[in-house]
C-alpha cells in the first residue's frame, strides 16, 4: 500500500506509523483499555449502533477468556504493524524495478510477480520480522498485566506473566527465575534455527 501511494500521502503515512510507534506501550494500552471501555468505551459503542451483536453496551471483553485473548492479539498487532510495515517497505524498496518490468514483458501478472519476484527476495527480511515478533511477543508484560493480569483463568497467562506471578505474588523466586531462564532457551533456540537458515541462504546465492 505505501509503494502505490503518492510522495505526500506515502511520507504522511510513515510519519504517522513512526509516531504511533514512538508511543510508550503503557500508554498505548491504556488508550486500548479505554476503547473496550465497559459502559462508554468507543469500541462497544460502534458495535452496539451496528446493531450485529445486539447491546454491548455493558460488555466486559476481560471477563471470558475468548474475547480477552482477542483483545490483546489484537493490541499486540496494532502496536508491531509500524515496525513491520516499514521494514517490509524498506525491503522492498531495494528490488530493482527492472525485474518487474521483465516479467510484465513475459505476461505475468500481478499475483506471478508478487511470488515469483517480491516473495523471494523479501524472504530474508520476512524472517527477520518473524524471528523478531517472536522475540517481542514472548516478552509481552505490561499490555497483558494492565488489561487482564493473565486472566480471566489464566487464559492470558504467558511465560513473562507467569514468570512474575511466581516471582513477586507467590514469592517463589526460584520457579520465577527458572520460568524466565527457559524462555530464553527458547528464544535462543528459535534464533539459532533462523541465522542457520540465514547462512544456508546466503551460501546459496
Amino acid at each position: 500500500m505505501l509503494r502505490g501511494l503518492g510522495r505526500f500521502a506515502r511520507t504522511a503515512v510513515t510519519l504517522t506509523l513512526i509516531a504511533s510507534w514512538a508511543m510508550p506501550n503503557v500508554a498505548a494500552t491504556l488508550v486500548w483499555q479505554w476503547l473496550f471501555q465497559p459502559g462508554y468505551g468507543v469500541v462497544n459503542w460502534c458495535l452496539t449502533r451496528l446493531g450485529w451483536f445486539g447491546d454491548l453496551t455493558q460488555h466486559d471483553w476481560t471477563a471470558h477468556s475468548l474475547t480477552a485473548f482477542a483483545m490483546v492479539w489484537l493490541l499486540v498487532v496494532w502496536q508491531s504493524v509500524p515496525f513491520v510495515a516499514l521494514t517490509l517497505y524498506a525491503g522492498l524498496t531495494q528490488i530493482p524495478r527492472a525485474y518487474y518490468e521483465a516479467a510484465s514483458l513475459d505476461g505475468a501478472g500481478a499475483w506471478r510477480s508478487f511470488r515469483v519476484i517480491t516473495v523471494p527476495f523479501l524472504r530474508p527480511v520476512l524472517g527477520l520480522v518473524t524471528v523478531l515478533s517472536v522475540i517481542w511477543d514472548f516478552n509481552v508484560f505490561n499490555q497483558l498485566w494492565i488489561l487482564t493480569q493473565g486472566g480471566p483463568g489464566g487464559s492470558t497467562t504467558t511465560l513473562g506473566v507467569w514468570s512474575f506471578t511466581k516471582a513477586f505474588s507467590s514469592s517463589s523466586f526460584g520457579q520465577g527465575a527458572a520460568i524466565a531462564v527457559f524462555s530464553v532457551a527458547v528464544l535462543a533456540v528459535l534464533t539459532a534455527v533462523h541465522v542457520r537458515g540465514l547462512v544456508r541462504a546466503g551460501e546459496e546465492w
